[in-house]
């Protein structure tokens, strides 16, 4: 049977916020100043990306390592509870794939940016932005 996190546990993780966080902010300072416009959180599509630029039909997600499962040291599962944390993450990278699925069949271009590749730096991402900007003008 899953039993669920500890008080403190619990209260910890909800702690954590799904919007705003320090990785998305970083992006969203790089992206704006590479002379990208966007919009935020757009409830009507598929996700709520973290950012959309409508007028390429690009969303962007933020992705934590831990909560979207991603095979790196951040991403890396607890060793207690882990009855209760496998399912959990599991279902979380069902549901993005789910939305990306949704996403580009409505005609969205998506990129991930995982947490882990913001260590380094930004130009990636930019370089992939300006390349889909001039391939859906």
């Amino acid at each position: 049977m899953l039993s669920p996190p500890t008080t403190n546990r619990s209260r910890n993780m909800a702690a954590i916020g799904s919007k705003n966080t320090k990785p998305e902010l970083y992006v969203r300072r790089r992206v704006y100043a590479a002379g990208f416009r966007f919009r935020l959180h757009r409830r009507d599509l598929a996700g709520r990306p973290d950012m959309v630029l409508p007028r390429y039909r690009i969303a962007v997600f933020v992705n934590g390592c831990f909560w979207h499962g991603h095979d790196c040291q951040r991403g890396h599962r607890p060793r207690s509870n882990t009855e209760y944390w496998q399912p959990k993450i599991a279902a979380n990278v069902a549901r993005d794939q789910r939305n990306v699925t949704s996403l580009a069949r409505e005609g969205w271009e998506v990129t991930i940016v995982r947490e882990c590749t913001l260590e380094g730096d930004t130009d990636n991402l930019i370089l992939r932005l300006e390349e889909l900007r001039n391939l859906r003008r």
